[in-house]
């Protein structure tokens, strides 16, 4: 008997890794003699270095790079052990974690770390980097990472513009002649199911700034701002990007990616099931097993609990699909409805704090998978 056990985090408690683990600990004092395929999943956004490093044997790199107030931090991306492909979170340089209520300020904050993160990954000669993009503190349209990168945003008189969204209002043209060969032969697969323009009331600024400090007056700043580093973009790189969906993503980093590297946007779940083989992986399975922290009506929309299932019925029809989760929230039973997902259940053993569920997950994991590997058994 084949078990596939393929959940992502359990946020706050588990890494994928460790709640595959966990699934398996439990199953396992059923079947002792079962064959288990652990498989570490994300869905491109928090996680998604660790859980591709897992699933591949890779190994993580750190570097010293400049956060979001331009200060060094230690940052960490990954590099995949069956393929020369680095997976890279922006939000390890460029997050939000980075700035409080009295230093996050989006006509400030930069990508440039981000850039750092890419650059180094290039020097190591990878052939492609994965780019999670979500979780950050900035919209300054990834101009940071540009200018890290090597391209020149100059002003009027030829000087480079600063850090952050604010700047660009001086920019008046792009000079990518110092930007190294390399960076436009490594493929770059943009992680993001974010489908926003550039700039407009779904935008960039409009729907994202306020949570990264922008007030309104800012916002109308920023947009004001995006929309011009657009049209120079289109002018003196002849790429015209501000309306393409996705372009908004991560503070505009999105249109940012596009403009100055060699770029595609996929859905992350959809990026980590190709890296991680989990349908080669999947042949043969009897039972899958899968889950994260919390389930709801959304999961069917880029969630990785779907993306496991679907690719699972794809190979091995016949096994059932058993989700996992710290939390079940509303509409679950639309999730059921095309026969993807075969049964849910919540881990947390007996009511407890969300700090007593969080320190008990490990545990409440293993006994849940451990009972319903009996009810298996008993069939």
């Amino acid at each position: 008997m084949k078990f596939l056990i393929a959940p992502d985090s359990f946020k706050g408690s588990l890494t994928a890794k460790e709640a595959a683990q966990a699934m398996k600990a439990g199953i396992e004092k059923v079947f002792p003699d079962a064959d288990y395929e652990l498989v570490p999943m994300a869905d491109g956004g928090e996680g998604t270095v660790q859980s591709l490093v897992d699933a591949t044997n890779g190994e993580l790199v750190t570097k010293s790079v400049h956060n979001p107030l331009n200060q060094l931090v230690d940052a960490h991306y990954g590099l995949l052990g069956n393929s020369n492909t680095a997976v890279i979170e922006m939000a390890e340089a460029s997050g939000i974690q980075y700035v409080n209520d009295e230093t996050k300020n989006p006509l400030l904050t930069t990508t440039y770390g981000t850039g750092e993160l890419i650059l180094d990954a290039i020097k190591r000669g990878v052939d492609e980097i994965i780019i999670g993009i979500g979780g950050s503190a900035t919209t300054d349209g990834g101009a940071g990472m540009a200018q890290a990168l090597g391209a020149k945003l100059l002003d009027a008189n030829g000087q480079e513009i600063g850090f952050g969204g604010g700047p660009l209002a001086d920019l008046a043209r792009i000079d990518v002649s110092q930007i190294a060969p390399e960076v436009s032969q490594v493929k770059v697969l943009i992680a993001s199911d974010v489908t926003n323009p550039l700039t407009g009331k779904n935008g960039s600024a409009a729907v994202f700034g306020p949570q990264k400090g922008a007030t309104p007056e800012m916002v109308t700043i920023l947009d004001a701002n995006l929309h011009h580093y657009a049209e120079v973009i289109k002018r003196d790189l002849g790429m015209d990007l501000e309306m393409v969906p996705g372009a908004g993503a991560a503070g505009g980093l999105g249109i940012g990616l596009m403009a100055f590297t060699n770029s595609t946007m996929k859905k992350g779940v959809d990026i980590v099931l190709e890296y991680s083989q989990l349908a080669k992986r999947a042949v043969g399975t009897d039972y899958c097993f899968t889950g994260e922290g919390s389930i709801d009506f959304q999961t069917k929309f880029g969630k990785t609990p779907y993306g496991v299932a679907t690719t699972v019925k794809q190979v091995a029809p016949d096994a059932p699909v058993i989700v996992l989760a710290g939390y079940i929230g509303k509409g679950v039973d639309s999730l059921y409805e095309d026969g993807i997902m075969d049964a849910i259940f919540s881990t947390p053993n007996g009511a407890k704090s969300l700090n007593r569920a969080i320190a008990d997950a490990k545990k409440d994991v293993a006994i849940c998978a451990e009972n319903i590997a009996r009810i298996i058994k008993s069939k």
